[in-house]
């Protein structure tokens, strides 16, 4: 018999159909608590992406956190976190999900072009299918993973857009949904909290750093300490306080207008340690203007020509004036090694402050010292005009007593030879005491004059003229102080020789010159990268009189090959002890 079509009148009067209505608002039902729960997970995981980027205060570790909890929280297989510069680009770029490698065969990060440049340029959030097929896009560099759905939000801290967070390629190729987009946008405030308590306790911290090391660095000056060992100190210390690679500290010359590197600390800090800077240096720059100057590649910046940066080589720099812009005492430059990260704004305002803290305190000292001389020049005064108004007065009136007592012994010769005996050292007491109180004073003019690194720089600068270029000049330790007067003639005689002779024969087209001091020796250095010199031209007389010069102050002087190229002029005497 054949089966019939069952109606459903026939199932509604069964029974059957109440039970399919049934089971259809059960399916729903479920379909609803599923959806609850999966809001609720959300919920939970964007609150506990909220703990996690709020645990910690240091800024670093919080945009790492943020952009991988970002990754999470949309399922996404790519995140990036931009943080913007004051000029709007990109600064500094954090990843998720591209490998080191990856990285390394991309190249420079990117600078906010393309759709990351729109949601520079209209910070909201954004969601796109394909982002290839966006009018903004430019397109990726080679070796750039492919991307296509894109889901950015900005950062927003205290109303002003510190970044944008970056997402793509939503994991089992579905598309980034409206949820997504306000899960995000919950993100991104809550990162903006984060941040900004990062910010402030960088700060703080920073700035305690700062009270405590201008404290010290205080301390050290009106201590009595050696100039030159706290500027050390003070380099060391805006090194660590800025976390840069090198840090140079760059004073006048006095009497040449020019720049020497006085301290160093960091990367390469020998080889720039004591550069005599030429006027187009950036440092000689920010010495003549007062301002502040930022370069993202120093060693690269055309503004920029010699100095520290054409030794070492130097990607992100700040050169910061010391003192006023009526007054500057140095160029402070604080720089890292190319691809090294940006200095931060903070960063950057923390040691222009930190400058003018050591500015002042060098002010201080200096106008303490000068004080002290004055008390000691004046005592010196006092003494002499107490040896002159009195000893001398009182030795030349008993000399004049004596000689008129000569007379009255006449008759005895023996006592009249005693007698005449000590008129004559009298008199020559007085010539001593005299030539005394001359010297004194004509020390104290001379410390007014011309010191040996600004001979040092002028005798370089004569030189100049005849090379068609400036010798590079490196200067280090006490030159003004611990070198002896006829040490210094010897000195500067030297140099001109060997910069006379190589401006002459060698033909070159760089010339090194190191003058160093130590407690017990005086050194010229003088290096070209000419044709190099015939063995037979050490007997010429020029250079024997260098030798000459070494042998008289008991030293010695070598000549010898450059590599790959040139010549090298060593100069090297002892200097007397200190009694």
């Amino acid at each position: 018999m054949e089966e019939r079509a069952r109606d459903p009148h026939d199932a509604e009067a069964s029974g059957d159909f109440p039970q399919l209505r049934l089971d259809q608002l059960l399916e729903g039902l479920q379909q609803q608590v599923e959806q609850v729960r999966a809001a609720r997970d959300r919920v939970h995981t964007l609150l506990d992406a909220v703990l996690a980027i709020g645990s910690d205060l240091e800024l670093q570790v919080v945009l790492q956190r943020i952009v991988e909890s970002a990754v999470s929280l949309v399922d996404a297989e790519y995140g990036a976190l931009g943080v913007l510069g004051e000029d709007g680009t990109i600064k500094q770029f954090l990843t998720v999900g591209i490998d080191e490698e990856t990285i390394a065969r991309i190249g420079p990060y990117p600078r906010g072009e393309g759709i990351l440049g729109l949601l520079i340029r209209e910070p909201r959030p954004l969601r796109l299918a394909d982002l290839s097929q966006h009018p903004s896009s430019v397109g990726f560099p080679s070796g750039h993973p492919p991307m296509n759905g894109f889901l950015g939000a900005p950062i927003r801290v205290r109303d002003r857009v510190f970044g944008n967070l970056y997402l793509t390629n939503k994991k089992g190729g579905a598309q980034f949904d409206a949820d997504d987009e306000a899960v995000l946008r919950t993100l991104a405030a809550a990162a903006g909290v984060a941040i900004d308590n990062a910010r402030l306790y960088d700060d703080a911290r920073r700035r305690q750093r700062w009270l405590a090391a201008s404290n010290e660095l205080t301390r050290s000056l009106l201590s009595g300490a050696e100039p030159g060992a706290v500027l050390e100190s003070f380099t060391v210390t805006v090194r660590e306080m800025a976390d840069a690679d090198l840090v140079t500290l760059a004073v006048p010359v006095a009497g040449s207008g020019e720049l020497v590197v006085e301290a160093a600390a960091g990367t390469r800090a020998d080889e720039v340690r004591g550069l005599v800077l030429p006027a187009a240096a950036l440092a000689a720059k920010v010495f003549a203007s007062g301002e502040t100057i930022i370069s993202e590649a120093v060693s690269a910046d055309p503004r920029a020509e010699g100095g520290s940066a054409s030794v070492v080589d130097l990607g992100p720099a700040f050169f910061v004036p010391l003192g006023t812009q009526e007054h500057v005492r140095g160029v402070l430059q604080v720089a890292n090694v190319p691809g090294g990260p940006s200095f931060s704004d903070p960063a950057i305002d923390m040691v222009i402050g930190f400058g003018n803290q050591a500015a002042l305190a060098l002010e201080v000292a200096e106008h303490r010292r000068d004080s002290e001389h004055v008390l000691v020049l004046t005592d010196r005064d006092r003494i002499a005009r107490d040896l002159h108004d009195l000893v001398i007065q009182r030795l030349f009136a008993g000399a004049l007593t004596l000689q008129s007592t000569l007379g009255r012994v006449a008759d005895r010769p023996q006592v009249s030879e005693r007698v005449q005996r000590v008129v004559d050292d009298l008199d020559d007491t007085i010539k001593v005491i005299r030539s005394t109180i001359y010297g004194l004073r004509e020390h104290d003019q001379e410390r007014g004059g011309s010191s040996l690194r600004s001979r040092l720089v002028a005798a370089t600068d004569r030189a100049g003229q005849a090379l068609g270029f400036t010798p590079a000049l490196r200067m280090t330790g006490l030159l003004d102080t611990d070198v002896p007067a006829e040490h210094a003639e010897h000195l500067l005689a030297v140099l001109g020789e060997a910069l006379s002779n190589a401006a002459r024969h060698a033909h070159a087209t760089a010339v090194d010159v190191s003058v160093s001091v130590t407690a017990s020796h005086l050194r010229l250095r003088v290096a070209d990268n000419g044709r190099g010199m015939d063995p037979a031209a050490d007997r010429r007389s020029g250079l024997a009189n260098l030798r000459r010069r070494a042998e008289e102050l008991g030293g010695e002087f070598r000549l010898a090959s450059n590599e790959p190229t040139g010549t090298v002029v060593e100069w090297v005497v002892p200097l007397p002890r200190a009694t």
